[in-house]
């Protein structure tokens, strides 16, 4: 499973939603799982980003739906990148 760091912005729309309804949150993580990826860690930020999540997925693709279905929804924007452990990082560079 590939890991990946999804930083997420929430749109005027998403923050009325958070403010209405906290626990949206929680369902929306439910979601992601159900689209085939899982949450691996989760923060709320202070600063250019509203959240950083660390989510593991088997593929791109899957990833990339869980990005564009979030999206899609008016509540908030992403930045999706692929991460990679400094081990895996190490023995790429040792090639």
């Amino acid at each position: 499973m590939a890991i990946y760091v999804m930083m997420t912005t929430l749109t005027d729309e998403g923050r009325k939603t958070i403010k209405q309804n906290p626990e949206r949150i929680k369902e929306v993580n439910k979601e992601v799982e159900d689209m085939g990826a899982k949450i691996l860690a989760q923060y709320a930020l202070l600063g250019q980003y509203d959240f950083v999540n660390i989510l593991e997925a088997p593929n791109n693709e899957v990833i990339t739906r869980v990005a564009i279905e979030l999206g899609a929804r008016g509540t908030l924007g992403t930045l999706t990148m692929a991460a990679m452990t400094l081990d895996e990082f190490i023995k790429g560079v040792k090639k």
